[in-house]
């Protein structure tokens, strides 16, 4: 079946990346804040910067979900069948790098949603089993941790 050309103001005329540039992000964090200001007016300071870093974590989240689905190739949708699926992951820079910090936050989003199998394992297609593979070797040893803080 042949495209249609994208019409002006398509979300095909959209570079994917900008969803997730630092202006996309300010502005769903914005977006969060108007809704929920009522909430963040009554908020101590400290509860108002985790509120903050609450809604960019899911403006992140979000915004790469939306840009794994505008960025797929094809006119066909998305598969949901165990033969398609992706998985996205986020790296972003936590904290301010003028003060030195290092850390690093990591999202990540499955389409379609991985599933609990009946025997306790995560079931997924390659591509999100891969990635879970991955974060799993990104998240801390809980043992290494401990020893270290001994």
């Amino acid at each position: 079946m042949a495209r249609a050309a994208p019409r002006p103001g398509s979300v095909e005329e959209v570079d994917p990346d900008l969803l997730l540039a630092d202006q996309a992000l300010d502005a769903a964090v914005g977006a969060l804040a108007r809704r929920n200001q009522h909430h963040f007016e009554a908020m101590t300071e400290p509860e108002r910067a985790q509120a903050v870093d609450t809604w960019r974590a899911l403006a992140t989240d979000v915004l790469g979900a939306v840009r794994a689905t505008v960025a797929t190739e094809g006119a066909e949708p998305v598969p949901t069948t165990s033969y398609g699926g992706r998985a996205v992951v986020i790296f972003e820079d936590a904290g301010g790098q003028d003060a030195g910090e290092q850390d690093v936050n990591v999202h990540a989003a499955f389409h379609p949603e991985l599933q609990q199998a009946d025997n306790g394992e995560i079931a997924g297609t390659p591509a999100q089993l891969t990635a879970l593979a991955l974060l799993e070797q990104l998240a801390p040893d809980e043992e290494q941790a401990e020893g270290d803080s001994a």
